[in-house]
């Protein structure tokens, strides 16, 4: 039944595209950098998916962001890490029964389009320093549309499915700023000098750098999107783990894998009236899909053709990555989270990673089942709004270091609705959440009323492998995320 239902909710959202797209419906397909396929696929692989509430003026926001394209090298050329025009971007928000479900209520579908000024030329991306989004000198401009699904269910005797959807068309010929370069893209850097490290985050949006400003939309029905370059809002000491490192040492020099890498982000600020009040718990996940037929006739312009065939999905970060085991990670991408229930909850209840760890809890993990099953991001949209990076009162270990919320939906924590002030109670930039995950998988959360966490735990002094923070500090302001590191000046160079 799940799965008949969660194939009906990905036929709607083929419904939807045929209408805009002239293509039929979705099904599934596979990849992942956490499993297999996707390696190959950097542009549809999807790095991170954030979801918290915001605040703008007295407006209240459901932001959520996806990541793609992993470890985009600043100081490559020429620089054509991109948006991919043959796949289709999503972030798919469940409501109501929906949650418990895994099923998209809401969908919200990224097209993109890319033009070349000048093909004539080896400077594929720029033709001279940038002085305004898409001026002469900006050889490759990506553009986007934003559309907006509303899944209903099919009732008998109803006709077509595309009649069915509500389709709305939030945006389009939106702006992609470029990629940050260096001397052809000094805005992106200190005292706009492309010979300059990459702008830190800031908390005024009158502070921005201007390519970012330029690129921020205000679109239909009160939403703000943005989409470009960004540095990797994501901070951890990976090979400490997968070099079987139990202890989570590291080198001795602490090394944040991630650091000095970009990747490319879409952000979207959702009014919560567009999904029904505050009032609800709510789960935030993410898709990439492709064409299921590829024309390779003529190698300059491949044709694509077939049904939307998803390659990718994310919802929290680490499950498929940290729990689901080698034999199941392609099927993973392939499914929805309709089907987590009965074919992943095993490895949130019996994690392999509890056992490494010497976990006392090794089975019958509730809690962890509660926060990955399904796998989608669970926000509270009651609660105020998140502290942000930055902001005073920000932990990047959330709960576990005294960053608290309060919801007026649910008992939270100590019966009195007391919720994380991040992941797994929605997902900020800057959520150190391999750490939060080590904490919850050490603990005993299965009673919130009295969760019981590890003996020996220090808030102040917990770490994995040594990397408590981003390599560049995050906006306070949207779209949140880091400014993109500098092809020029960057981590990755050795100074002299």
């Amino acid at each position: 039944m799940k799965i008949q239902k969660r194939a009906l909710a990905f036929m709607r959202i083929g419904a939807a595209l045929s209408t805009l797209l002239l293509a039929p419906s979705i099904t599934m397909a596979s990849s992942h950098m956490d499993a297999p396929l996707i390696t190959r696929d950097p542009s549809a692989h999807i790095t991170d998916v954030y979801a918290f509430v915001s605040m703008v003026g007295n407006v209240k926001y459901l932001t959520a962001a996806l990541a793609v394209y992993p470890f985009e090298e600043p100081s490559i050329g020429p620089n054509k890490y991109n948006f991919d025009d043959n796949v289709l971007y999503a972030i798919h928000i469940a409501t109501g029964a929906n949650l418990a479900e895994g099923e998209p209520t809401i969908s919200y579908l990224f097209k993109f389009n890319t033009t070349i000024k000048n093909n004539n030329t080896i400077a594929q991306s720029f033709l001279g320093p940038i002085e305004n989004v898409d001026d002469a000198n900006q050889n490759l401009t990506q553009r986007y549309s934003v559309t907006k699904v509303v899944h209903r269910e099919k009732h008998e005797g109803e006709g077509d499915e595309r009649e069915r959807e509500n389709v709305d068309v939030l945006g389009t010929n939106l702006t992609v700023p470029p990629n940050n370069q260096g001397l052809v893209t000094p805005h992106y850097n200190k005292n706009e000098d492309g010979n300059m490290l990459a702008k830190e985050g800031v908390n005024d949006p009158a502070l921005l750098d201007l390519y970012t400003s330029q690129t921020v939309w205000p679109i239909n029905h009160g939403y703000m999107v943005f989409a470009g370059q960004r540095s990797d809002g994501f901070y951890a000491n990976i090979q400490s783990i997968f070099d079987l490192d139990t202890s989570f040492s590291g080198p001795e020099k602490p090394l944040d894998s991630q650091a000095g890498f970009n990747v490319h982000t879409i952000v979207i600020s959702i009014p919560v009236s567009e999904l029904g009040g505050d009032q609800q718990i709510v789960g935030v996940y993410a898709t990439t899909s492709r064409k299921a037929l590829t024309v390779l006739r003529d190698p300059r312009a491949p044709a694509t053709f077939g049904e939307y065939v998803q390659v990718h999905r994310k919802g929290n970060p680490a499950f498929c990555e940290l729990l689901v085991a080698g034999k199941d990670k392609d099927l993973f991408t392939e499914t929805s989270p309709a089907v987590d229930r009965t074919i992943f909850a095993k490895y949130a209840l019996a994690p392999e990673l509890a056992k490494l760890l010497g976990a006392n809890l090794q089975t019958e993990r509730t809690d962890l089942a509660g926060i990955f099953i399904p796998d989608l991001i669970k926000v509270d949209l009651s609660t105020d709004a998140a502290r942000l990076a930055g902001n005073s009162g920000f932990n990047r270990l959330g709960i576990f270091g005294g960053d608290t919320l309060k919801s007026t939906v649910q008992q939270g924590f100590f019966g009195n609705g007391t919720l994380p002030g991040g992941w797994p109670n929605g997902r900020r930039f800057g959520d150190d959440v391999l750490g939060i995950a080590v904490i919850a998988i050490l603990s005993d959360l299965r009673n919130p009323s009295n969760p019981l966490i590890f003996a020996g735990f220090d808030p102040i002094t917990f770490n994995v492998g040594g990397v408590t923070q981003n390599d560049i500090t995050y906006n306070e302001v949207f779209p949140y995320a880091p400014t993109p590191h500098n092809g020029r000046d960057n981590l990755h160079h050795t100074q002299p």
